[in-house]
Parts: C-alpha cells; structure tokens; sequence
C-alpha cells in the first residue's frame, strides 16, 4: 500500500486496519499524532510509521510486549459456535463468557464498553466478519474470544449489509495500543483469505475452529 505524505481518517484507518471511528477517536484524545486542516483532522505518514513503531518495537517492558500469536490470547474454551442468534444474543453470550476470564474484573464494565462502541459505529467490517473491541482500564491483559453463528447476524448493520457469521470479541487494557492494533491486524490479515473465512464458517465444532484459527498459515 502506497501512503500519501499527507493522510486522511479513511487512509489510516485502512493502513492499520482499525475502523476510522478508532482512529477519530485517537485523533480526539491525542493518543495519535494528528493535525486539523480546517475541521478535518490530517497525519503525516512519517508521523505514523514512527507511532507504529513506537508501538510496535517493543519500547514497553517486558510483561507489556505485543502477542505474537493468536494461541496468546485466545483460548479454546472462548470459542461459541450457534445456529442463529441477534446481535444483541451473540454480544451478551460472548460478554458473559469473556468476563469469565481472570483478565476480565467486572462483565458490567465490559458490556457498557462493548455497547458504547456499537453505538459510535458498527464493528461489522463486511465480509461476514465483525471485531467488537474495546480497552478498560480494569482489564489486566488482552484476550480475545471468538463466535461462528452458522445461519448469519442479519441485525449486525455491516458495511456491506452482509449477515455476520464470524464475531470476534477483543478485550484489552486501557494502555496496550500496541496490543490492539497489531491483533486487529493479525485477524484482519487472516481473514482476507476467502479460503481461511470459508473453512472457518464449515466447522462445525470449537475444537476444530480454534486450530484452524490459530494455527500456522
């Protein structure tokens, strides 16, 4: 990907592969270098290949470094597989089996996040794919957890309209950008596979989802 000196919301977001409700957001509370051009805001490219490798280099300590691999934060017992279900059914099944992690402190806290960040803009990327995310300051460390809902969401309101069939739920700390990012991009880059998104909407176990899921491409 060719990136302009000068980028736009819909250009970053799109580079790092986070939605540009995410990268308003940062813009917003200065947890990214940004600039307004009138009232849009605008970022350097330099700027941003520098913050991601701010992030991304392993500056943080030790106890902090991005996961490397799928297999470190999700694990096979979060993993849902459903016939049908709503998005509000799907969301609070996988709400209330995320809080059952030690990682997570309060499923209150968690589910207001999760529905906040529905509310500003719909986590269904197309494709049949939706990454609900959000980061809490209670969370110890970042999991993930996953869903495949055979017969698709049809109230997900995608981007493109089609019914959602796989749903993965990230939880982080209010201060792991880098966590964040490089797993959204982990995932996004999976997922690209119309084969990968084929086989995983075929399982029809947990089991064999999570492998399939996690391991080596």
């Amino acid at each position: 990907m060719k990136l302009p000196e000068i980028m736009t919301i819909e250009e970053v977001a799109e580079y790092l592969r986070v939605s540009e409700r995410t990268v308003y957001d940062w813009a917003q509370k200065g947890e990214i270098p940004s600039g307004k051009l009138g009232t849009a805001w605008r970022f350097k490219r330099q700027d941003i290949e520098q913050w991601i490798d701010h992030h991304l280099a392993g500056e943080k300590k030790k106890s902090d470094l991005v996961p490397l691999f799928l297999d470190n934060v999700l694990k096979s017992d979060r993993v849902l597989l459903v016939e049908s279900a709503t998005k509000q059914e799907i969301l609070d099944e996988m709400i209330t089996m995320m809080s059952e992690a030690s990682e997570v402190k309060s499923k209150d806290e968690l589910s207001k996040g999760i529905y906040h960040r529905e509310q500003l803009m719909s986590t269904g990327i197309g494709l049949g794919i939706a990454i609900p995310h959000v980061r809490l300051r209670s969370v110890k460390d970042v999991i993930m957890g996953a869903a495949l809902v055979r017969d698709g969401v049809k109230d997900y309101e995608s981007l493109d309209s089609i019914p959602v069939k796989l749903i993965f739920m990230i939880v982080a700390r209010e201060d792991q950008h880098a966590q964040h990012i490089k797993l959204l991009s982990q995932i996004s880059t999976r997922l690209k596979d119309e084969e990968q998104r084929k086989l995983l909407m075929d399982c029809t176990d947990s089991k064999s989802f999570y492998l399939l899921l996690t391991g080596p491409r």
